[in-house]
């Protein structure tokens, strides 16, 4: 299953969370070795799309709010390095609506 082009993604979500340095959980540094940063939010937002629609959403799991997805793969930044990362998105059961929930690095799995 590929997530849907209108899928929402609240631009709060990327210029409030994730390219705002925190002390737990921060995601700015890691987006920021690709060239991802407070002033360009609508690179990571073109780029999570991209990603999304060229990579198939995995069922992950669910819970009372819905189904959550997983996309993994590259994103490609504008300084031309790509980074390894997982996307959450949820299918709501209230709307049917698909959110994105949030990005991390993509761990290497050990043998």
């Amino acid at each position: 299953m590929k997530i849907s082009p209108d899928a929402q993604i609240p631009l709060e979500k990327i210029t409030k969370y994730l390219l705002v340095h925190r002390e737990w959980d921060d995601k700015s540094k890691f987006l920021a070795q690709a060239g991802f940063l407070r002033d360009n939010p609508e690179l990571l937002l073109r780029a999570i799309r991209k990603l999304a629609a060229d990579v198939d959403a995995v069922e992950d799991r669910a819970n009372e709010y819905g189904v959550f997805f997983r996309v993994e793969g590259e994103l490609q930044g504008p300084n031309g390095r790509s980074l390894q990362v997982v996307t959450i998105w949820l299918r709501w059961h209230v709307d049917g609506q698909v959110r994105f929930v949030t990005l991390k690095p993509r761990k290497e799995k050990k043998s």
